[in-house]
């Protein structure tokens, strides 16, 4: 039975307040060993057991690999020259979504497939080893199915977004492309989706449709996850504390009566500062949701459109600076955060029985990655209890 011990450990992250101090479960000069692809034990190094193979992590900080809980990765094409042009001033709508769309259609599963997993693996350079992929970018039967079908290679955390926008051949008839999710993409989907998903706001999809597809969803068995308050204030975070969603994602817009809604439930509110930094639009105020009591994530939203970024150690260090959040608040958000809008307990942490996901960094405390925001300091990443 093999087992590594990881010592000299000079700040691990556990992210379990029994192990440690603060919230973070925080342990000064610890050990970890890894048996069997998961945690088996954690302590001060100095009591830690022995093992087959010992690492010495000469004083660096080890936190939990980033669980990125929010992710578009299978398209085709990028949208550089749309970004551009918003940075020359034009506005984002959920409209550009369809330059997207039709790329897609015409690609190849290999080269979607390619695309995807470039991304997965940039992301997992940069500390995320736990990823969640949707579709969304083709919109009719066969297309939807074929980009869950790639995704599920992937990962399994895979969301169905059929409902991203309306398509163009279905414009001015809304209803009845909702019809078409609820009465034969979700069954088309269903052995490779286990989200779904619903783009509920301005150039999108109603409240009233959200609701609709998304209880079809549940209905067969897929759980439910709302894109809301992205663009407006609106429902959106209302209905997915309605339905039971894991996670409400972007609330860049939220009112008094949402985040009292959302602190007696238990749907997380996904921040995606990666979205406003590459829309120019305004930060939420996260102090106003974590104050409150609110279970907060962030995720990098990786899209060609709106965040075409995998980089989660930029999204903490945008919270940070941008949202308000401390730099406990944004790790914690990025790691532990993740995993319950993914409705996981395995992943996100690193106490005993969790998967050794984790990240050694080059600094000995986890506060430079909001500190020297920009600097790759991602020493080892590790997946499954191996060094990747």
């Amino acid at each position: 039975m093999s087992q590594t011990l990881i010592k000299n450990i000079h700040l691990l992250v556990t992210n379990d307040p029994a192990l440690g101090k603060s919230e973070l479960g925080l342990i000064e000069n610890a050990g970890m060993v890894i048996e069997n692809g998961k945690i088996s034990w954690v302590g001060a190094s100095e009591s830690a057991p022995t093992a087959e193979k010992t690492i010495d992590a000469a004083g660096k900080a080890v936190i939990p690999g980033f669980v990125d809980s929010h992710n578009h990765l299978i398209f085709a094409k990028d949208r550089a020259t749309e970004f551009s042009a918003r940075m020359k001033g034009e506005n984002y709508s959920a409209g550009g979504i369809a330059t997207t769309v039709a790329a897609t259609r015409k690609a190849s599963d290999d080269d979607l497939l390619s695309n995807a997993s470039r991304l997965v693996h940039e992301g997992l350079n940069s500390g995320t080893t736990t990823v969640e992929i949707k579709s969304g970018y083709g919109l009719t039967v066969k297309d939807e199915s074929r980009s869950l079908h790639i995704a599920k290679q992937l990962t399994d955390e895979t969301t169905f977004l059929g409902a991203h926008v309306v398509p163009s051949e279905y414009k001015g008839r809304a209803d009845e492309y909702v019809d078409l999710i609820c009465e034969q993409m979700i069954t088309q989907v269903r052995p490779y989706a286990k989200w779904i998903d619903v783009f509920c706001d301005k150039g999108a999809f109603t409240t009233e449709q959200a609701r609709k597809i998304l209880k079809a969803g549940v209905a067969a068995g897929l759980k439910p996850r709302l894109h809301a308050n992205q663009l407006q204030q609106g429902d959106g975070i209302a209905l997915g504390v309605e339905v039971g969603a894991a996670s409400v994602d972007h609330v860049s817009h939220f009112n008094s009566q949402d985040i009292e809604k959302l602190a007696a439930s238990k749907t997380v509110a996904t921040l995606l500062p990666g979205a406003e930094f590459s829309t120019r639009s305004i930060y939420p105020d996260a102090r106003r949701l974590i104050s409150a009591g609110v279970k907060v994530a962030l995720a990098s939203d990786c899209n060609p459109g709106s965040s075409y970024t995998t980089n989660m150690p930029l999204m903490i260090a945008l919270a940070v600076r941008e949202m308000f959040f401390t730099p406990e608040q944004a790790l914690w958000s990025a790691t532990k955060g993740g995993a319950l809008a993914l409705q996981r307990d395995d992943v996100g942490h690193l106490a005993v029985g969790a998967r050794a996901d984790f990240v050694i960094l080059k600094e000995s405390s986890y506060i430079h990655l909001a500190y020297r925001p920009g600097v790759n300091l991602i020493d080892e990443v590790w997946q499954h209890g191996k060094r990747i």
